[in-house]
């Protein structure tokens, strides 16, 4: 359905300035990919100048994390209730003034309130980027455009720890690791004014009001089950983790209660329940939590790896993986260019496979060279492994918001964020088992020495969730995304083209 009651013509069926508001969009979303990792590299610097205790380290980056996870649905929706454009600046004027507090903070304790609100704000931000998308470019450019995004979602990623390094290495103005966080000010800026100029309004037609209840249901279901997972490794599992994911189950499911009876109820639910019955939709949620899980072992211990294993410095493990980027933004353009219009699903699928055929090539390079690898010897995996995995990020966001009715682009957007959020989580307490425990106890030197060992048993689980992805994806049509009507043909989707408000 349409965001308005306007009147259908050639005139209004597209806004002019949406290539313009997508770079503005692409930003935020650049800064949100780059901050989630960037800190790790300055860790170690920040815990030396605040005097900040081991604890305290951890929540700096799962505090960020958890907030981020927790607050995706209710981000969402909230914009398809009071405008996607509003609620997106106002997550980016959050996000810049929580970066300053961050780079400001002469203490942990304020650096790690920063970053919880930070990751808060970055909760109302992100949603947006994939909703205001999906209602401001019509049919017809949407493969082209999320194309885009998976590529600079790619970059983001494996550009934190770089980024990382070159400003903590770089002691910009005798700030340290400040930098880190106060380069998000001028872009955040920038951002807002850009943003207020160029992006248009929309928001849905028949949404009442924010349910309340189920805020607070999926909130308190999504914090039990999502806490332990971010931080039982670094705690030993205590018994409360447990406790607390088993809680989780019977909380989310209090939540999906109550969505169908206020749904029956003709009310206004947090999440659309209906959407589920939608194959693309309901596979493409599976696909992302295993394409999250798959991405939280690798990259947990891909880093650790470069670093510990090989000695290499932060800068030199960054740079390592500006191949696998690139990789993943060829992959992401050629797949929603000229692979997927053509083949469907089968695309997607062979993305997968071309992902653990990576793995398993990493498995054997590792395992023989141990840590006598060369860096091309490294980065040679990495190509299959990011062109499978931009064959599947791009057109698989683009498969899941296909057929959501615009009034719900945001409630499904947090949805599909929050199920990548989820799979990340898993696969870091996943690689507890499959990682830490093969890489065991004992002093730095020692762990050194096992890290070949420990990397390559978990490339195996790496590899297995990418095929049970392809697995996941025959649910999807399939035809999901190819043959698509061209923007004149008699069978174009009725809410295709999207009018936005204002």
């Amino acid at each position: 359905m349409s965001e308005n009651k306007t009147p259908r013509t050639p005139m209004n069926q597209v806004d002019p300035r949406r290539w313009a508001a997508l770079v503005v969009v692409l930003v935020a979303s650049f800064m949100d990919a780059v901050d989630v990792t960037v800190v790790h590299i300055a860790l170690p610097d920040i815990q030396a100048e605040t005097g900040a205790s081991t604890a305290q380290v951890q929540w700096i980056t799962g505090g960020y994390a958890l907030a981020f996870a927790l607050g995706l649905i209710t981000g969402g929706r909230l914009g398809d209730l009071f405008g996607r454009r509003k609620i997106f600046l106002l997550g980016v004027a959050g996000f810049t003034l929580t970066s300053l507090v961050c780079g400001i903070a002469t203490g942990p304790e304020v650096l790690l309130a920063g970053r919880i609100a930070q990751g808060a704000m970055a909760a109302l931000m992100v949603p947006q980027v994939l909703s205001i998308i999906h209602v401001t470019f019509p049919e017809r450019e949407r493969g082209k455009v999320f194309g885009i995004y998976g590529s600079v979602m790619a970059l983001g990623t494996l550009a934190g720890p770089l980024v990382g390094a070159l400003l903590v290495e770089g002691d910009l103005f005798g700030l340290g690791w400040r930098p880190i966080f106060l380069v998000n000010l001028p872009l955040g800026v920038a951002g807002l004014i850009a943003g207020a100029l160029l992006i248009g309004e929309s928001k849905a037609e028949r949404a009442a009001r924010l349910d309340g209840v189920g805020v607070v249901l999926a909130t308190a279901g999504l914090l039990a089950l999502v806490l332990p997972l971010t931080q039982g490794r670094e705690l030993g599992w205590p018994a409360w983790t447990w406790a607390s994911m088993a809680a989780s189950v019977p909380v989310l499911g209090a939540f999906v209660a109550w969505e169908r009876r206020l749904a029956r109820r003709g009310g206004s639910p947090l999440v659309e329940l209906s959407l589920f019955t939608r194959r693309g939709f309901a596979g493409g949620q599976g696909a992302q939590l295993l394409f999250g899980l798959a991405s939280g072992v690798f990259f947990l211990a891909w880093t650790l790896y470069l670093q510990m294993g090989l000695g290499w410095s932060p800068l030199k493990a960054g740079l390592s993986g500006m191949p696998l980027s690139v990789a993943m933004m060829a992959g992401a353009g050629l797949s929603m260019q000229v692979l997927v219009p053509r083949f469907g699903r089968l695309v997607l699928q062979t993305g997968g496979l071309l992902a653990a055929a990576g793995m398993v090539l990493f498995v054997g390079l590792a395992g023989h060279y141990g840590a006598g690898i060369a860096l091309w010897q490294t980065i040679v995996p990495l190509i299959p492994m990011g062109l499978g995995m931009g064959m599947i990020i791009a057109p698989l966001t683009d498969l899941i918001l296909a057929e959501v009715p615009h009034e719900h682009a945001g409630s499904a957007s947090g949805l599909t964020n929050t199920t990548t959020q989820l799979g990340q989580a898993i696969g870091v307490a996943l690689s507890s088992v499959v990682f830490f425990d093969r890489l065991g106890h004992g002093g730095p030197a020692e762990q050194a020495q096992r890290m070949p060992h420990a990397f390559s048993g978990s490339l195996w689980y790496v590899a297995a969730a990418f095929a049970a992805t392809c697995a996941v994806l025959f649910a999807l049509p399939r035809a999901a995304g190819a043959g698509k009507p061209d923007a004149a043909g008699p069978n174009r989707a009725r809410d295709a083209d999207p009018v936005p408000v204002g």
